[in-house]
Order: C-alpha cells, then sequence, then structure tokens
C-alpha cells in the first residue's frame, strides 16, 4: 500500500493561522502521511527564527471575543491604537492556561515528524528576507516544485 500523502499552502502570517498548518502536518505525520508545508507570502513569517505573531480581531467577525464583546463592540473599533496588542496577549494567556503548544514547539514537532518545511523561493526574494532569519532545517522551492508533490497528494489544504 502506497504512503498517504498531505499537501498544506500556508499564506497567513498571523498567531491565530500559525496553529492550523503545524498542528495539521505534526497529526498527518503521525498518521503516517507524508507531509509538506509550503510558506508562501505572509505564510513565511512562520518560518522566522524569531517569532513574533499578532492576533488582529479586524477583519476576523468568527473570532469569539471575551465579554460577548464580538456581539456589542463595534467592529470598526478593532482598528484602535492597542486592540492588536490587547487581543494578542488574551489569546497567549488563554492558549496556555489551556496547555496548547507554543507555534515554537508544534513547529519543531514537524520538524522532528519529517514534515518537509518549504519557504517559497520566489516570496523570499521578493520580501527580501534574509534565510538567516529563517530557521534551520527548511527546503527553498518555487511553486513548480511544490506542485509535484501536491499533485499527487491524497489531500490539500490551503490555509
Amino acid at each position: 500500500m502506497e504512503q498517504k500523502k498531505l499537501a498544506i499552502i500556508a499564506t497567513k502570517g498571523t498567531l491565530d493561522w500559525a496553529y492550523p498548518p503545524f498542528i495539521l502536518a505534526s497529526t498527518a505525520s503521525a498518521l503516517g502521511y507524508e507531509t509538506e508545508v509550503f510558506f508562501t507570502f505572509y505564510g513565511l513569517q512562520l518560518l522566522k527564527k524569531d517569532l513574533d505573531l499578532k492576533v488582529t480581531p479586524l477583519g476576523n467577525p468568527g473570532m469569539p471575543m471575551p465579554m460577548g464583546m464580538d456581539k456589542w463592540f463595534p467592529t470598526v473599533l478593532m482598528a484602535l491604537p492597542g486592540m492588536e496588542g490587547m487581543i494578542t496577549s488574551m489569546m497567549k494567556k488563554k492558549m496556555a492556561r489551556k496547555g496548547v503548544a507554543s507555534v515554537e514547539e508544534l513547529r519543531e514537532l514537524c520538524q522532528e515528524a519529517e514534515v518537509r518545511l518549504i519557504a517559497c523561493q520566489m516570496t523570499v526574494d521578493l520580501f527580501d528576507l534574509d534565510p538567516a532569519s529563517l530557521i534551520d532545517g527548511i527546503d527553498y522551492a518555487g511553486a513548480a516544485r511544490f506542485f509535484e508533490f501536491a499533485g499527487e497528494s491524497d489531500v490539500c489544504l490551503y490555509i
């Protein structure tokens, strides 16, 4: 029986969007899937050595807010200075209370599980990213290389 394959395209670079690709990739690998995650555009933030990820409630209508704020607090006020920092701090505290692994821990777990983490070379060049600012053990490739794998995968997710 041929090994199943999972291909993930990670395009978001915020704290809340960092979890799905790493959780799904590590889980798939634990289930025996050959797994690759292709990080492009803002998703490249998830491969930085020094993570400074934020959560933005603006434009994220599904985000549950404390004290039912999502029901009564006007969305436009989410753009106020300090709101992003406050929401990020609240999210990090809640995750710690619930025992949720950090993004760094999940990322390391993926690497230990031999998930291939691929930085989009075109985006690295476009944003003038210094490869030294990214974690070790990742590959650099273009979309065509990723499609070789994704075209044969059993599951392909865009996150």
